[in-house]
């Protein structure tokens, strides 16, 4: 039985409950036969992945962590603490680390928190689109029915949206939904900070070591810049990618995490063994009846040994939970326990060390080699907030709430795995700043501290809203969550927030700026959205113009690009205003990002129509997550014809099956790309057909063609393209007016397509108060422009691009 439990822990560890079955037969209150039955290649694959996604988890996820005792008895004892240099306070400040390190780090991440991942991704913002899923939160238009039936909508083993007073009163008020999205964005641009202040802390720790009192020192200057020197090689590295990183960092956490722990174990035996009772809760209740005030003070540096826990959750889609679990109770959690003891039985015997506490505990045979490992830990500390700075940054790209940026995945094989290189520099430049501004660990400290508090703070109240919404739990046992942590990290912000003078204000101006920049740009795409809601084109006004839309059609498919799900869009009756002509086939497409981390293949595309059928009208929902990779795919266009074609297919079945058909503006249908069954079509390779043959037919004059061919020979990646010909399949019993439909669309696909985009300029109305047209004429306006273009934003080739402007009075 004893082995039936700890294997029963380790499975529970590990997350993987579902690869392997116990059989038990009970006989006489006896146990009879215990047969573990495992699934032996599923198994031993299973435990390789968790392995190796675990071992890279030192080098991106725990390297902050990993590397905090290098200034936390430092920090703690550079206010009035230092008057209270006695065993008993040791004692105290140790137990104080431990239980700290137990109950939000261990208890409150590992068990609980990161079971609410967002379909494996974790931070601030997968918690807001759980939230934003299961009531309506989201301040841009969400729960629409199309995107519920999605497999990755809701959680597994949760039911749909349930209705509840609270739930109401919060919908009901739009004040209260704003607030949310503030919070959550006060949340998220904290860690952008932890981005800025966790290379400055960790490599100018590490380097200070250099600043040994005896005559091997070095002065202060040099130390700030060979920290600076590093600093810029850190950041340089990040275009290597998570997965080139990874495999670089974690060796040398693993041998970091090896030499702390030993150096702790050896203090514990030569200086002072009676350090293990201070595992008793005892002495905390001690330190603060012996010190007062000044130990509560002192909370703000006792705060640094846990930060870098939100990582573990914001890191979660590089990884995977199991193996995050598997590292930290494994490796992580043991070795920082023995190395804090370690310290503070050397503080207890050495009270002069307390400023180089951790470099005065190594032996002085041992001091250069730990020096070095201590500085590429440092660097290392530092890649595990900046990966997860991308990671946030890229969730609130896709939920609307930052400019459009540049996001390279430098994964092939796991999609969370990116790099964004403005985010990247934007923090290289002030970390350096922070670094040459402040010049000393104490101070980079309280202004880490606040913002890591800050975060996890955060990570507290939104993980009580998802016990209520998404769990679907009891109202209490959210208020117990609240209570029981919240109190606890309440207690370390107060100390924080007295170090704002001392450095704490840096977080919150730079969180201010994020937050601003991230509001602005929410606010601005959520009024240009509803502007295009409010003057969309009614159906009314389409039925008018009859079959041909009073204008000339000429060949060829035409993408409009539009936010919109439903309706017509004001763009297109703007373009046929001023040039009355348009092409043969009209598609609406929208790129609609969804509040899940990813969408599946199978599921992406939602395929309509538009009017009748004999407009050659249709409507195109390209769905995307907000980790999904939004490539330059190359077949879109072929998926596009193949996605229509197998609608037509589908449309013309269901009229057959019910004897008449009628046009409805909402129907939509999921349209599987990979099953290209059903569709009355076949696809064949033509670039090594003879150009001109009968089958090739094309509807441009010879000098588009040629400027095209000479476009696309400068141009390597179009050259590159897969080229297609499709063929309406003759053995197959297709309809007289479905075959003429897909005739067409076989016609405006030869013939060319042409991407249509709106170039929209937008204004604040006369009317509008100072802030919103400071707000949109400014501030929004700048961000646009300073920005990547929505064309590139969706890898439209420009070859074929057509932007239409128009002013939007918002």
């Amino acid at each position: 039985l004893s082995i039936a439990y700890l294997l029963s822990l380790l499975f529970y560890i590990l997350d993987c409950t579902d690869r392997f079955s116990v059989i038990v037969t009970i006989h006489n209150h006896r146990v009879g036969v215990l047969m573990i039955v495992l699934l032996q290649d599923q198994w031993k694959s299973y435990c390789r992945t968790i392995s190796l996604l675990a071992f890279q988890s030192f080098g991106v996820v725990y390297g902050d962590l990993s590397t905090s005792p290098l200034y936390v008895y430092k920090s703690a004892f550079s206010g009035r603490l230092n008057n209270y240099r006695d065993e008993t306070t040791i004692f105290g400040l140790f137990s104080l680390i431990f239980w700290t390190l137990t109950l939000l780090p261990l208890l409150k991440y590992v068990i609980i928190v990161l079971n609410a991942d967002d379909n494996g991704e974790g931070g601030t913002f997968a918690l807001y689109s759980l939230l934003c899923r299961h009531a309506k939160f989201s301040l841009l238009p969400n729960q629409q029915s199309a995107d519920e039936e999605l497999s990755t909508y809701y959680q597994p083993g949760v039911g749909g949206i349930i209705s509840s007073p609270l739930k109401r009163f919060l919908e009901k008020h739009r004040k209260l939904r704003t607030c949310l999205l503030l919070f959550v964005l006060f949340g998220a641009c904290m860690v952008i900070g932890d981005g800025v202040f966790t290379p400055a802390i960790s490599v100018l720790s590490a380097i200070s070591g250099l600043k040994d009192p005896g005559p091997g020192g070095i002065p202060d200057g040099w130390v700030v810049f060979i920290a600076c020197v590093v600093l810029v090689g850190l950041f340089a590295l990040q275009h290597r990618g998570t997965h080139r990183v990874a495999f670089m960092f974690a060796p040398i956490v693993v041998v970091w995490l090896l030499s702390i722990g030993v150096i702790g174990l050896y203090n514990i035996i030569h200086w002072n063994h009676r350090i293990f009772l201070a595992l008793s809760p005892h002495y905390v209740i001690k330190f603060f009846k012996m010190t007062g005030k000044d130990g509560w003070l002192s909370l703000g540096g006792v705060l640094l040994a846990i930060t870098g826990t939100e990582a573990m959750f914001a890191d979660l889609g590089h990884f995977t939970a199991a193996s995050i679990r598997l590292a930290f109770v494994g490796a992580i959690y043991p070795c920082l326990v023995l190395q804090y003891m370690g310290q503070a039985a050397f503080l207890s015997r050495n009270m002069s060390a307390v400023e180089d506490s951790f470099y005065q505990s190594v032996p002085r045979s041992l001091f250069w080699p730990v020096f070095v490992i201590a500085t590429l830990a440092a660097v290392v500390g530092s890649q595990s907030i900046i990966s997860a700075t991308f990671s946030i940054v890229k969730q609130c790209l896709s939920l609307g709430c930052f400019p459009r940026v540049k996001v390279v995945h430098t994964s092939r094989w796991i999609h969370g795995q990116i790099y964004i290189p403005e985010i990247n520099w934007i923090l290289m430049v002030l970390c350096l700043a922070v670094t040459l501004g402040f010049r000393d660990t104490t101070v980079i400290g309280n202004a880490y501290g606040l913002a890591c508090i800050v975060v996890m703070f955060v990570t507290t109240w939104l993980m009580a809203l998802v016990i209520i919404f998404v769990w679907q739990k009891n109202i209490l046992l959210a208020l117990l969550f609240v209570v029981a942590f919240g109190s606890i990290e309440a207690v370390y912000l107060s100390a924080a927030v007295t170090k704002v003078p001392q450095g704490g204000w840096a977080p919150i101006v730079f969180a201010f700026v994020f937050m601003l920049v991230m509001y602005v740009w929410h606010y601005g795409s959520r009024r240009k959205y509803l502007f295009d809601l409010q003057n969309k084109v009614s159906m009314k006004w389409i039925l008018t113009l009859g079959p041909s839309l009073g204008i000339v059609r000429v060949p060829g498919i035409g993408l409009i690009y539009t936010e919109l799900v439903t309706g017509v869009p004001s763009i297109f009756s703007h373009f046929v205003t001023n040039l009355p002509a348009f092409h043969q086939v009209l598609v609406f497409v929208c790129v609609k990002s969804v509040p899940v981390p990813f969408v599946p293949e199978d599921e992406r595309y939602l395929i309509g129509r538009i009017g009748p059928r004999e407009y050659r009208m249709y409507r195109c929902i390209v769905r995307y997550g907000y980790k999904d990779v939004q490539k330059d795919d190359e077949n879109f266009e072929n998926h596009l014809v193949m996605s229509i074609a197998k609608f037509i297919q589908m449309e013309a079945e269901e009229a057959a099956s019910s004897g008449s058909y009628e046009s409805s503006e909402g129907r939509m249908a999921v349209i599987h790309t990979e099953d290209t069954t059903g569709t009355g079509l076949v696809m064949r390779d033509s670039n090594n057909e003879a150009s001109g043959t009968s089958l090739t037919r094309s509807s441009r004059s010879e000098t588009l063609r040629s400027l095209q061919s000479i476009y696309e020979q400068e141009s390597g990646s179009l050259s590159r393209r897969r080229r297609v010909r499709f063929e309406i399949a003759e053995e197959e019993r297709i309809d007289p007016q479905v075959r003429d439909e897909l005739a067409d669309l076989l016609d405006a696909k030869e013939a060319g397509v042409t991407y249509i985009i709106g170039h929209s300029y937008v204004k604040a109305r006369k009317n509008s108060n100072f802030l919103k047209t400071f707000a949109i004429d400014y501030a929004y306006s700048f961000l646009r422009k300073n920005c990547r273009g929505p064309a590139v934003a969706l890898h439209i080739p420009h070859i074929s691009l057509v932007e239409v402007g128009m002013i939007y009075y918002v």
